[in-house]
C-alpha cells in the first residue's frame, strides 16, 4: 500500500469515525424521544382514566371472546365507569358476560357490535334495554387495534325523552282527525288543544286561529308582547312588526299549500337563555280532502339536542384519547425499530474501524453492506412517516401517464395475482401533468393493491386515463380550480364502500382490513401528495359493485415530458468536469460526504456551513456553475430564502435542494422555478453526482 492509498484509507477511516460519532449521538437522541413518547403515553392514559371516569354519560368498554354460540358470540365488561349504573340500571356490570346479563336480549347486541368490531366503523342509534325497560341513546367504536377484540360504548338514558316523544307522535296522528271533527261539528278546538304542554296552533287559509293552546298563546305574548286568541288574524296581529310578520307568513304558506315538514328554531334574549324547539306543520283538510287550514305543533327539544351534543363531545373526547395512544404506541414502535436499525449502524461501522486497524480489509465488504442495509430500511421508514404526514419533499417534473402506467402494468400484474385480470384503458392525445413521478408509481400501485384486496374472490382491476375539462360545476364538486386535467382512474369489481367509509377513507389510522394486512395510512398517503401535487382524489362507490378511485392531476403546459437525464445511465462512465459548485449544509459530515463525492468526479468545490456564509460566496466574483443546498439551515437564513437572495445577482443560477423535510412554503407549492430541482435525503452519492452532472450538462447545452 503506497503513501497515497494510505492517506487516502485515514481520511475515509477519520470520515467513519466522524460518523460513527454522529450516529451514536442520534441514538442517544432516539433513546430520548422513546422515553418522552413513553411519558406522553402515560399522561395520555391518565387523561383517559380520568375524563373515563368523571363523564356524565354511562361508558364501557366490551371483549369478545368465542362462546358457545360460536366465534366471538359473546363479550365481557371489562370497563364501566360510575354513570354506567345511573343510565343502564345494572349495578356491578365490570367481569360480566352480555348473556347472562341480559340472555334474551344477547343476540341483538353482539350482532350490533360485533359489527363495530369487524368493520371498524363506528355506529350511533337507539334501543330499548329490555331488562330494565329503559331507552338508550348509544355510539359505539372499535378499540384500536382490532386484536384487541374490544368495542368502546357510550349511552345515556333517554327514556323519559322517548316516552315524551312517543306520546307526542300519538297527539299529532290523532290530532288531525279531531281537528277535522271539531269543524265539521262546529265544536270548539280549545278543549283538544289545550290537553297538553306543547304548543298547538290551527289556523284557517286567511290565518285566522281556529285554535290555540295556553302554552303557545303565551309564548307568543313573549316573543311578540301579544296575546292572540282564536278569531285573531295572526298577520293583523303582527302589522306593526313587518319583519316578524313576513316570516311567519312565509313559513305559514308553505303548510297552507299542503307540505308537510319540520323545522329547528332557537328563541330567546339576553334575559332568558336560549332554547331550542322543534316545529312541525302540516295541512288540515276535510273528509273530502279540501284544504281547510294548516296546523302546527312545537315541543321544546334543548334538553335532547343538549344530550346530544354532551353525547358527540363526550365520544370526541374518547376518540381523542384513543388517538393518543395510538400516536404514543406508533411512537414508541418508532423509536425501537430506529434503535435496531442504529445498533445496525453503529455495530457495523465499530467492526469496519477494528478490521482496518487491524489491516484485514478483505472482511469489510460485509459490514459496509449490513450498515448501508440498515440505512436503507431507516430511509424508506422516515419516507413513510414523512408521507403519512403530508410532509414529503416532492420533486415535480413533466410527465406522461400513459408511460408511467405502461411501465408499472407488469410490476402491477404480478403483485395483484394471478386471480385479477388487470385492463388498462390509455387515452389517445394525453396531455402531460407536473408530478413527482416515483410517488404517483407509489400511489398506483398502493390503489391497486388495495383493489385486489377488495376481492378476495378475485375480479377485474381497470387502470384508465383521461383528459378532463372541468367548469365550474365539475370543478366545484371536485373541490379543484376549473381547468383542464389528467384523470387516472383504479376500478375493481370488489365488495364496494358504504357512505360512512367513505367519508373516513382518507382519515389516518382508518382502515377496515383485519389486524396485521393494513395500517391505515396508504390512503392517507395518496391523498395528501396528491393535494400537494394540486390535485385531488375521488371516491366513487356502491356496497357489492366495485369501487373506482381517481385522481385528477393539473395539466401540464410545458414540454419535454419524462425527459431523459443522467441518472438513467447511471452505470455509464462519468466525464471528467471543471465546473465549481458551491455546497452549503450545517453538518460537516454531509459536507464532507458530499464534496469527497464531486470532487472525484473533478467539479471543484466550495462549502458553507449556513446561509449568510453561502451567500457572501454567491455575491463575490467567483464562479458558481452549482448551488446544492440543505433547505433548514441555521443563521436566520434557510436553503430557500438563500437561493431568492442569490438569485437577485445570479438569476439564472442552478439550485440543486436537499432536504429530508421540507413544508411546500419553502419549496413553492411543489412546483420549482426553472433550473432548480430537488433531492431527498437520505440519497446515494451516485445520485447526487449524477443530478449534478444532469444539471449542469442541460446549462451547457441552453447557453
Amino acid at each position: 500500500m503506497d503513501s497515497i492509498e494510505f492517506e487516502d484509507l485515514q481520511r475515509r477511516l477519520k470520515a467513519l469515525e466522524e460518523e460513527n460519532a454522529r450516529l451514536k449521538a442520534q441514538g442517544i437522541a432516539v433513546v430520548s424521544e422513546r422515553r418522552k413518547a413513553e411519558s406522553a403515553l402515560a399522561e395520555s392514559e391518565e387523561r383517559y382514566r380520568t375524563l373515563f371516569n368523571s363523564i356524565d354519560e354511562g361508558f364501557c368498554i366490551i371483549e369478545f371472546f368465542d362462546g358457545p354460540h360460536g366465534p366471538l358470540s359473546d363479550y365481557v365488561h371489562v370497563e364501566a365507569n360510575p354513570a354506567y349504573t345511573q343510565h343502564a340500571g345494572i349495578p356491578n356490570v365490570v367481569g360480566q358476560k352480555v348473556r347472562e346479563m341480559v340472555p334474551e336480549e344477547a343476540d341483538g347486541w353482539v350482532e350490533l357490535y360485533g359489527g363495530v368490531l369487524r368493520t371498524g366503523v363506528p355506529i350511533r342509534f337507539e334501543r330499548e334495554l329490555v331488562a330494565t325497560r329503559r331507552h338508550l341513546e348509544l355510539a359505539a367504536f372499535r378499540v384500536e387495534p382490532a386484536n384487541r377484540k374490544q368495542v368502546a360504548v357510550l349511552f345515556q338514558d333517554i327514556t323519559k325523552r322517548k316516552r315524551a316523544e312517543e306520546e307526542l307522535q300519538r297527539l299529532n296522528e290523532t290530532l288531525e282527525a279531531r281537528v277535522v271533527a271539531a269543524v265539521a261539528e262546529r265544536k270548539l278546538l280549545a278543549d283538544i288543544v289545550e290537553g297538553t304542554n306543547a304548543f298547538v296552533q290551527v289556523v284557517d287559509p286567511d290565518f285566522r286561529w281556529l285554535a290555540i293552546n295556553g302554552a303557545s298563546a303565551k309564548e307568543f305574548h313573549r316573543i311578540y308582547g301579544i296575546m292572540p286568541k282564536v278569531g285573531d288574524n295572526m298577520l293583523e296581529l303582527l302589522k306593526d312588526q313587518p319583519e316578524h310578520r313576513d316570516a311567519i307568513q312565509a313559513v305559514w304558506s308553505r303548510a297552507l299549500a299542503g307540505e308537510e315538514f319540520v323545522e329547528i328554531g332557537e328563541f330567546g334574549d339576553q334575559r332568558r337563555v336560549r332554547r331550542s324547539y322543534e316545529m312541525r306543520f302540516n295541512a288540515l283538510r276535510d273528509g273530502d280532502g279540501r284544504l281547510i287550514g294548516a296546523y302546527q305543533f312545537v315541543y321544546d327539544v334543548t334538553e335532547r339536542l343538549r344530550e346530544q351534543e354532551r353525547l358527540r363531545q363526550a365520544e370526541e373526547a374518547l376518540r381523542q384519547s384513543q388517538k393518543m395512544e395510538a400516536v404514543g404506541q406508533l411512537t414508541g414502535g418508532i423509536a425501537h425499530d430506529f434503535n435496531n436499525l442504529l445498533t445496525g449502524i453503529i455495530g457495523s461501522l465499530e467492526l469496519l474501524q477494528t478490521r482496518l486497524s487491524q489491516g484485514r480489509v478483505k472482511e469489510i465488504d460485509r459490514y459496509v453492506g449490513a450498515a448501508q442495509g440498515a440505512a436503507k430500511r431507516a430511509a424508506a421508514l422516515t419516507h413513510r412517516l414523512l408521507a403519512f404526514s403530508r410532509r414529503q419533499t416532492l420533486d415535480p417534473r413533466p410527465t406522461d401517464l400513459n408511460r408511467l402506467v405502461m411501465g408499472m402494468e407488469e410490476l402491477i400484474r404480478r403483485t395483484v395475482g394471478p386471480e385479477i385480470a388487470l385492463e388498462v384503458v390509455a387515452a389517445g392525445g394525453l396531455w402531460s401533468t407536473l408530478i413527482d413521478s416515483s410517488q404517483l408509481e407509489n400511489a398506483l400501485l398502493n390503489l391497486c393493491i388495495n383493489a385486489r384486496d377488495a376481492m378476495p374472490g378475485g375480479g377485474r382491476i381497470t387502470i384508465e386515463t383521461a383528459n378532463r375539462w372541468l367548469d365550474e360545476h365539475g370543478a366545484g364538486e371536485r373541490d379543484l380550480e376549473p381547468g383542464q386535467y389528467i384523470s387516472l382512474c383504479v376500478t375493481d369489481t370488489g365488495i364496494g364502500m358504504t357512505p360512512d367509509v367513505i367519508e373516513r377513507a382518507f382519515d389516518p389510522f382508518f382502515t377496515t382490513k383485519p389486524i396485521g394486512q393494513g395500517t391505515g395510512l396508504g390512503l392517507s398517503m395518496v391523498y395528501g401528495f396528491v393535494r400537494q401535487s394540486g390535485g385531488q382524489v375521488r371516491i366513487y362507490s356502491e356496497v357489492g359493485q366495485g369501487t373506482t378511485m381517481c385522481l385528477y392531476l393539473p395539466r401540464h403546459y410545458g414540454k419535454d415530458a419524462d425527459k431523459p437525464s443522467a441518472l438513467a445511465s447511471k452505470g455509464a462512465e462519468r466525464p471528467r468536469t471543471s465546473h465549481t459548485i458551491l455546497v452549503v449544509d450545517d453538518e460537516p459530515s454531509i459536507r464532507m460526504l458530499l464534496t469527497d463525492a464531486l470532487e472525484e468526479i473533478g467539479f471543484s468545490v466550495i462549502e458553507a456551513h449556513d446561509g449568510p456564509t453561502g451567500l457572501r460566496t454567491l455575491q463575490s466574483n467567483a464562479t458558481i456553475d452549482l448551488l446544492i443546498t440543505d433547505v433548514g439551515l441555521p443563521g436566520g437564513m434557510n436553503g430557500r430564502q438563500l437561493v431568492d437572495a442569490a438569485r437577485l445577482t445570479r438569476p439564472d443560477l442552478k439550485v440543486l435542494f436537499i432536504t429530508g423535510y421540507a413544508e411546500n412554503a419553502i419549496i413553492g407549492n411543489g412546483q420549482l422555478a426553472p433550473g432548480m430541482q430537488v433531492l431527498t435525503k437520505p440519497f446515494v452519492v451516485e445520485t447526487l453526482a449524477s443530478r449534478a452532472l444532469d444539471m449542469i450538462k442541460d446549462g451547457t447545452e441552453k447557453s
